[in-house]
């Protein structure tokens, strides 16, 4: 386990180039979305979470602070709920802004938990750190308009508009639950093991290392011509 430990970052780094482009809209998904009907925009939205590595970055930070199943069912429902509210509404009422500009924030959602889950508030502020259960929710909305503003990036049409919206939803939350399993599986079991707390802490420097990585690449893309 310590070895896997010490592997984590060149993992990343390997990683690294794939997930940034896998995050994007592609000219594929929006002929699966043209001739598949409804079922292919629940099928859309689960590939688009899967690959939002961005989105399960935060959530693994989440996962990293719980320490029962209960508690991880309560805040990955609040993050759903929050994500749900700007997805759907914000579709539905073409509100959009810029994707690297949100993808920047969500990239500092990513810096935020890995700083919290070191104790960052408490070493350097002196501070307790917000309630997570308010933080997991308003980020829950921040990641929400980022999904919203990718689904408007597809021609979807006007048809059925609504209903296209709720399948794509309904994919991301499939999508969601199929990428956390063996996220939670991994935590948990590795929660267990005496390495634990030096895969904590490597674990969460990363996040703090990818969330300001990634942060980086969206404003390098929006102050380049990307918007």
């Amino acid at each position: 386990m310590n070895r896997l430990a010490k592997l984590l970052p060149f993992l990343i780094l390997l990683a690294y180039p794939m997930v940034v482009s896998a995050h994007g809209v592609s000219d594929s998904d929006q002929e699966i979305l043209n001739n598949g009907g409804l079922l292919a925009y629940i099928l859309v939205g689960a590939k688009h979470m899967v690959t939002g590595y961005d989105h399960l970055l935060f959530l693994a930070g989440v996962i990293f602070y719980l320490s029962g199943f209960k508690d991880i069912v309560r805040f990955i429902t609040v993050f759903t709920i929050g994500h749900s509210i700007t997805l759907i509404g914000a579709t539905y009422l073409g509100i959009k802004a810029d994707e690297h500009l949100i993808d920047a924030v969500i990239a500092l959602s990513v810096l935020y938990k890995g700083f919290e889950n070191l104790k960052g508030f408490e070493k350097y502020f002196k501070t307790q750190s917000p309630n997570l259960l308010f933080m997991v929710f308003i980020f829950g909305l921040i990641h929400g308009f980022g999904l919203s503003t990718r689904l408007q990036s597809f021609a979807i049409g006007t048809e059925s508009f609504l209903a296209k919206i709720v399948c794509f939803n309904i994919g991301v939350e499939l999508g969601q639950i199929a990428a956390l399993i063996p996220i939670v599986f991994l935590i948990t079991r590795w929660q267990k093991l005496k390495s634990y707390q030096a895969f904590y802490k490597a674990a969460n420097v990363y996040l703090i290392i990818a969330g300001v990585a990634l942060f980086v690449y969206q404003m390098w893309g929006y102050f380049n011509g990307g918007h």
